[in-house]
């Protein structure tokens, strides 16, 4: 019975891989279908223009990944995660937004605002993966507008869960964009990238 339990709960965990808004009401489903209709094109010079967050990687590389992810979500710590390898071959930008809560906002200003936002960014998502608060500490409060902004932005894109990754396929310009986390072979796949264990 045990290993059925387990089973099924690993089942469950793995079909679950991205977070979404669970504060809207059920008469709110056809409003965000609506507005989905009506989004704007998920567009890579808008999130350069207008979005804000954390640069991982390589900064030198010819492939960028923009990543747009709520501090409270455990399956942006996953992705986080699962993102670290493949850092040599891409520059990962992460951009918070507010999905979740209020406490998104104020952790991603937090996060943003930190001496080093990597350290800082790196320990939260540790933090989250080990189902705790995932606290920042610093003064974010500067940085709040910056989370409104993202937010904005990510919802005019029509994202509906976190994370959303968006990237631009070096070859043919075409933008490219996911929502939920993937392991770090599916992401390469889908970054075209070389998958950690190939590239050795």
């Amino acid at each position: 019975m045990n290993r059925l339990k387990f089973a099924v709960a690993l089942a469950a965990s793995l079909v679950l891989v991205a977070c979404k808004d669970s504060s809207a009401p059920p008469a709110a489903s056809a409003a965000t279908a609506a507005s989905k209709t009506e989004s704007t094109a998920v567009s890579v010079p808008a999130i350069e223009a207008e979005a804000h967050g954390v640069t991982v990687g390589s900064p030198m590389s010819a492939r960028t990944v923009y990543v747009f992810f709520d501090p409270q979500c455990p399956h942006c710590a996953a992705l986080w995660q699962a993102a670290k390898p493949l850092k040599a071959q891409a520059k990962f930008v992460w951009i918070p937004v507010r999905l979740l809560n209020n406490t998104s906002q104020t952790q991603g200003a937090a996060i943003l605002a930190a001496k080093d936002p990597v350290a800082a960014m790196d320990e939260h998502e540790t933090a989250i993966l080990a189902n705790q608060k995932g606290e920042v500490s610093g003064d974010g409060e500067a940085q709040k507008e910056t989370v409104t902004k993202n937010t904005a932005l990510f919802n005019r894109f029509g994202f509906q869960s976190v994370p959303s990754i968006v990237t631009q396929n070096t070859q043919t310009g075409a933008v490219v964009t996911h929502e939920g986390a993937l392991p770090t072979a599916d992401l390469a796949a889908l970054l075209g990238l070389q998958a950690p264990s190939a590239a050795k």
